[in-house]
C-alpha cells in the first residue's frame, strides 16, 4: 500500500510539473487564463487532492475514534464544547438593520439581518477557537516554567 501510495504522488507531481509549464504566462488576461486546459487540470488535481485528504483523515480518525480506550467519550466532549461556542458567539452576535443598510450602500450588496447575524457567529466562533487555542498553547508552557 505505501509503495502504491508513493507512486500515485510520484505520478501526480510530475503531472501537476506538466500542467505547471503549460499555464498561460502573464501577458494573458486572467479571463482568458482561467479558461486553459493547463489551469483546469491543476484545479482536477488539486480536488483530487483534497477528495484524498479528507477521505482519509475521515477513514483514519474514525478509526482511531472507535479503537482507542475513551475516544466516543472525547468525541462527545469536543462536539458539546463546540456547541455552548456556536451558542456564545450566536448571543453575542449583533444582526443590526444599520449593518444591512451600511452595507448595501458602502458595498451595494443585498443582505439581510439574518446574514449579517451567522456572519458575526461565525466570526465570534472563529476568534473563540483562536483565544481558546492561544490559552492551551501558553498555559503549558507557564506550568513548566513555574514548575508545577
Amino acid at each position: 500500500m505505501h509503495r502504491i501510495v508513493k507512486i500515485a504522488l510520484v505520478a501526480l507531481g510530475v503531472l501537476s510539473a506538466g500542467l505547471w509549464y503549460m499555464l498561460p504566462g502573464s501577458e494573458v488576461p486572467p479571463s482568458e487564463a482561467i479558461q486553459s486546459g493547463a489551469m483546469s487540470g491543476m484545479f482536477s488535481v488539486m480536488w483530487l487532492l483534497l477528495a484524498i485528504a479528507t477521505v482519509s483523515s475521515l477513514i483514519f480518525g474514525v478509526s482511531k475514534m472507535l479503537t482507542a480506550p475513551g475516544g466516543m467519550m472525547k468525541v462527545v466532549k469536543t462536539l458539546v464544547a463546540a456547541l455552548v461556542l456556536t451558542g456564545i458567539g450566536y448571543g453575542l452576535a449583533s444582526g443590526e438593520q444599520e449593518v444591512v443598510d451600511a452595507v448595501s450602500s458602502e458595498r451595494g450588496l443585498e443582505t439581510t439581518i439574518g446574514t449579517v447575524k451567522t456572519i458575526g457567529t461565525l466570526l465570534n466562533v472563529f476568534f473563540g477557537m483562536v483565544v481558546i487555542a492561544i490559552v492551551l498553547m501558553i498555559v503549558p508552557g507557564v506550568k513548566k516554567v513555574l514548575g508545577r
